[in-house]
């Protein structure tokens, strides 16, 4: 794969991935959506979907990588790290469509009347929609929580190699978008289970920036978590499947 395809995979895919993950995100908290409140496992089930559609869009190019995490437990398993700055860079980019395809729901993010004169309601925080925010800001229990969650995407991404036929087959992807819907559901109470620093520091740039009313902050205090945590991991995850397989 030439570094252009790799670049070009990438940005596509992790795009897809952002657009349906954020979407959902956004389906779900804000107002005027109609699956508003519709809760953890359809968000789970979003983010699955996301992977399923941006790593088969992006596999003829780059192989579907769509995460930091994922780059480096590859490299560290296989000591090939020459195009891991192409597959980051990439995978970097393109947070935007989500916040397109909601721009009304985002633009009436205001304070609602309350109804038949009751307490007037409040704008909606929008940060989740685009990053992970942990239920207990606790810095280790939730970089401990992040590192283990990525071992669980990670390490199992390595061992479907060994399953033969499962690439040649189509269906490896498949697999793994079901393991991130497990994961979600399973292990990510705790942060939102970001597992991919693509996934958190790219939006969260993007909040920053965007012109959304009432948005609150951006909560660059915590950021580091969620890209260290996956990429800590990634390196374990990597390091693991180089002893035991």
């Amino acid at each position: 794969m030439s570094n252009g395809d790799i670049f070009v995979g990438e940005v596509i895919g992790t795009a897809i991935l952002i657009l349906f993950g954020a979407g959902v995100c956004a389906a779900v908290t804000l107002r005027h959506s109609k699956a508003r409140a519709s809760g953890w496992i359809v968000i789970a089930f979003g983010w699955g979907f996301g992977v399923l559609a941006g790593a088969y869009t992006a596999a003829p190019l780059s192989g579907g990588q769509l995460n930091p995490a994922v780059t480096l437990g590859i490299a560290v398993d296989t000591g090939k790290w020459d195009k891991v700055w192409v597959y980051v860079l990439g995978q970097l980019l393109g947070a935007v469509l989500a916040y397109l395809v909601y721009l009304a729901q985002f633009q009436a993010n205001v304070r609602q009347p309350g109804a038949e004169g009751g307490a007037e309601e409040e704008p909606t925080p929008t940060l989740g929609i685009f990053s992970t925010i942990p239920e207990i800001r606790s810095p280790v229990a939730n970089l401990i929580t992040e590192t283990i969650a990525t071992v669980a995407l990670v390490l199992p991404i390595l061992a479907f190699g060994l399953t033969e036929g499962l690439g040649e087959s189509g269906t490896l992807v498949l697999i793994v978008s079901l393991l991130v819907v497990g994961i979600g559901l399973s292990l990510g109470g705790p942060t939102g289970y970001a597992i991919n620093p693509a996934r958190d520091l790219g939006p969260r740039v993007v909040h920053t920036l965007l012109p959304i009313p009432h948005k609150g902050t951006s909560d660059w205090g915590y950021a580091w978590i969620p890209v260290v945590g996956p990429l800590i991991g990634g390196a374990l995850a990597g390091l693991i499947y180089n002893v035991a397989f």
